[in-house]
């Protein structure tokens, strides 16, 4: 019940723990909330017990869009992973399809195609919000967050990654690169910085580890997709013989960030938020 006068935020729910954390934030705050949970990609946890929810399929968007309306939300936000299905696996409802007619399916990267699909969401009366915007504690701070540091080698990858990354953020194509000694072992496509990593393991070169560098891309819509790290992604770097992990100040997203920094000083890895310019 609607307690303080605060409007009804309507949860967009992929995977992960993103949305569950707004639910808590919203309950926190006498806050009322509708969760549209998609299907395939939600977690079904996310919803159980007396969350207020609905669930619609990725081409279903009208019809989700009308049970955003019946619940009266008129704050959106959008949170956790989606994969992007095929055009065929889509199955579009009448207002997906007009969009995808509308914007070129094909033609657009994934951030290019959520800031098409924003400026549409917003046309039928929606705020579209961030995630900080809710939650502004999440975003990685800028400097050294653990009780490691990086030594002159691993800096340099990091220099050598950064570079990387904002030109594969430029082209729309990806968040991640991982660079050992100077040479980029991989970068992250359509697959996820998750996969990306555990094909690490079997690339990596004898001596020292590699580094993860994970930005937002520079023209990114911030109010969808930013990059998040969590203690499984240290874990992940931790297998696949990293040395550290850099993410963007103020354009991360930390999950549990003490657990997460608990995690890489347990395991090796030093932690680190860089500036716009790849500083810290």
């Amino acid at each position: 019940m609607r307690t303080d006068g605060a409007t009804t935020l309507g949860i967009v729910a992929g995977r992960g723990d993103l949305p569950a954390r707004l639910i808590d934030a919203c309950r926190s705050k006498n806050r009322p909330f509708f969760v549209l949970a998609l299907q395939d990609q939600a977690d079904p946890e996310t919803v159980a017990g007396d969350v207020p929810h609905a669930w619609i399929r990725l081409g279903g968007a009208g019809g989700g869009i009308k049970k955003l309306h019946e619940a009266g939300v008129s704050d959106l936000v959008m949170a956790g992973g989606v994969t992007r299905p095929s055009l065929g696996a889509l199955r579009p409802d009448m207002w997906s399809a007009r969009f995808i007619a509308k914007v070129g399916w094909k033609s657009l990267g994934d951030d290019g195609l959520l800031s098409a699909l924003i400026a549409e969401i917003e046309k039928e009366g929606f705020k579209v919000v961030g995630i900080d915007d809710i939650l502004p504690d999440l975003l990685a701070p800028q400097g050294q967050l653990g009780c490691i540091a990086p030594d002159d080698r691993a800096r340099e990858d990091l220099r050598r990654g950064w570079l990387v990354a904002r030109g594969l953020g430029n082209l729309d194509v990806g968040q991640a690169v991982v660079v050992q000694q100077g040479i980029v072992l991989a970068v992250e496509a359509v697959e996820g910085t998750d996969a990306m990593l555990d094909r690490c393991a079997h690339l990596r070169r004898e001596g020292p580890g590699g580094v993860l560098v994970k930005l937002k891309k520079p023209q990114q819509e911030r109010r969808a997709d930013l990059p998040t790290i969590g203690a499984p992604t240290v874990a992940r770097a931790a297998d696949a013989g990293l040395r550290g992990i850099a993410v963007e100040a103020g354009g991360t997203v930390l999950l549990d960030r003490d657990a997460l920094i608990d995690a890489a000083n347990q395991r090796g890895l030093f932690l680190v938020g860089l500036s716009e310019n790849g500083e810290f």
